[in-house]
């Protein structure tokens, strides 16, 4: 009799799992779920959580074991998507960027991507120039502590604060000199907008980097953003393509292709070259998902896409959800008494710190930050004093709803957005961990379990080298291989080097 209890309470077990989900603030939700439940119930009972409406913008990622990250696709079942087991933790994050944040219906939302883009400000992909860079550090400032108070706020008070992955002392400086003199009287909500209009201006807004190499084997950063593809380089915008011309995005292993279409019929092929094939696929369903939201009219417009040329070849994958239009039409719809929001702004947190009294304090501890600045930031610097591999292209004026940034993107296309090159700390995207066990203990040590690593500072980039153009490969190849760069193994990534630190 025992034993068949036992037995019944070890199938209940199996049945459910612990699910954690780390929100924006850096709290945390936990619940109960059934093994066979669907990736939208658990959103669905986060956004209860978080009392939110206008939901269509987020979504939930999550590392696996391989430290490649995921978005959980919301018609599928979580176990089924994870390749590690339970309990799991996964992370709440802006997915979709609004095309411009000030006008979302809720206030409640406008925190919640304010929280995200403070956390893009200092994991370094919202990179722009230092006179932009203070003004939006200013408006945290304002938004977390309110005015400025002698009695409360002494001789250099900023710097106890840390909004980048490094400052300086005249930043710091400039800051406190903006918070003081123009920013009195405006309520922590007025200071959250002004911040989101601000940096919604930006060159890098809505920018999630995947690390990758051109056919000259040059570092770049590519995104999809709320009004294209880009391609960044150093401390410039190399490319930048609206989403309606871009006709198919392709890849095949680590080789990723964007077909366009640019002024008068002109075709474009850009190909870039990944440090996985895992990175690669999750590239390819970021752009498709990204397409099909910004671009389209209806959910109903979104059609399954192939990876390949051929359709019943390679990977195919379906977006889903709702598009941008539909999701300002929903929202306009909302009427309800506004839900009161608790902010943490004195709460610190783990990867991305608010404004904390004492000495500066980096959530990111020592150990971590030698590993977090690895990057690829080698490969970068390299490009600072050097031309580009490929020219920049101009854009045709745009349409729908994303007029007032298309027309400010119609300037210099060479223009350098920031003094220092694109080198995001620890959101660049991870690549599979050292095999030596020695270098995966120091990271589980550091990080706790690999399931927490969102935006842990071992997410560390070794890029895989490209075969240089002209030398020919050995041994018996098809041409379309000979056409390619070498996909290295995971015997013959770079060499992990370990620095001391942010400079």
């Amino acid at each position: 009799m025992l034993s068949r209890l036992m037995s019944g309470s070890e199938r209940s077990l199996d049945r459910e799992f612990s699910c954690t989900v780390r929100l924006l603030d850096d709290s945390e939700y936990t619940c109960t779920v059934q093994r066979d439940a669907k990736a939208q119930w658990l959103f669905e009972q986060v956004c209860q959580h978080l009392n939110l409406l206008e939901k269509d913008y987020f979504g939930i990622r999550f590392v696996d074991p391989d430290k490649q990250r995921h978005w959980l696709e919301f018609s599928k079942a979580i176990t089924k998507q994870m390749r590690s087991q339970p309990p799991y933790t996964m992370c709440l994050r802006v997915k979709f960027y609004p095309p411009d944040p000030a006008t979302l219906k809720e206030e409640i939302t406008r925190y919640l991507v304010f929280l995200q883009i403070k956390r893009d400000l200092y994991h370094g992909r919202l990179l722009c120039k230092s006179s932009d860079a203070a003004t939006l550090a200013a408006f945290i400032l304002q938004a977390e502590i309110g005015d400025y108070d002698p009695g409360k706020h002494p001789e250099g008070y900023s710097s106890k604060f840390q909004f980048f992955p490094k400052h300086s002392e005249r930043l710091e400086r400039r800051i406190a000199e903006i918070h003081k003199s123009e920013l009195t009287g405006q309520s922590p909500e007025t200071a959250e907008l002004n911040f989101l209009r601000k940096a919604q201006t930006l060159e890098t807004y809505g920018v999630d980097p995947h690390p990758s190499k051109d056919v000259s084997g040059n570092a770049a950063f590519l995104s999809f953003t709320p009004f294209g593809f880009v391609v960044l380089q150093g401390n410039r915008r190399i490319h930048f393509l609206k989403w309606n011309e871009v006709t198919k995005l392709k890849f095949e292993g680590k080789t990723f292709h964007i077909y366009a279409t640019h002024q008068e019929d002109q075709k474009i092929i850009l190909t870039y070259f990944t440090p996985t094939p895992e990175a690669c696929k999750h590239l390819w369903k970021c752009g498709v998902e990204n397409q099909a939201f910004y671009q389209f009219e209806k959910s109903s417009q979104v059609r399954t896409v192939s990876s390949s040329n051929l359709f019943f070849k390679g990977s195919r994958f379906r977006y889903s959800g709702k598009v941008a239009k539909e999701v300002m039409e929903q929202s306009a719809k909302i009427r309800r008494e506004p839900p009161e929001i608790h902010r943490a702004g004195m709460v610190p947190s783990r990867s991305c710190p608010s404004i904390t009294h004492g000495p500066r304090q980096s959530s990111v501890p020592r150990t971590r930050r030698r590993a977090v600045h690895i990057s690829i930031m080698e490969g970068l610097e390299s490009l600072r004093d050097s031309g580009h591999s490929t020219p920049e292209r101009s854009v045709s004026n745009g349409n729908s709803f994303l007029h007032s940034h298309g027309n400010r993107a119609e300037g210099d296309r060479t223009a350098e957005f920031s003094e220092d090159s694109y080198s995001p700390s620890d959101s660049v995207l991870p690549t599979p961990v050292s095999n030596d066990p020695s270098v995966q203990a120091q990271v589980r040590h550091t990080n706790g379990p690999r399931s927490n690593q969102e935006e842990g500072g071992t997410e560390l980039c070794t890029q895989n080298q490209a075969r240089p153009q002209g030398v020919k490969p050995k041994g018996k190849r098809s041409q379309l291989e000979k056409s390619r760069p070498a996909q290295h193994g995971p015997e013959e990534r770079l060499e992990k080097k370990l620095h001391h630190g942010f400079q």
